[in-house]
């Protein structure tokens, strides 16, 4: 599952390369959590919440079924 989730984040990458931002890929839990970290732009971003469930959690989620939340840290 970590392969097809780090497919995912590419996509989204170059859509946050855009506003000098990136997400990098921690850890994918037994239990379908994706855990992040926001860097660049993103890192400090007052709407880096927005960004990551309406962006990257939808995406992520679409392309990889399985995947149960993606969150921050």
């Amino acid at each position: 599952m970590r392969e097809a989730v780090e497919k995912a984040l590419e996509k989204v990458r170059d859509m946050l390369a855009v506003e000098g931002g990136s997400v990098e890929l921690v850890e994918v839990t037994d239990e379908g959590v994706v855990k992040v970290k926001l860097t660049g732009a993103c890192g400090c971003c007052p709407m880096s919440q927005m960004t990551l469930k309406m962006g990257i959690e939808r995406l992520v989620k679409q392309e990889v079924p399985q995947v149960k939340e993606v969150i921050a840290v």
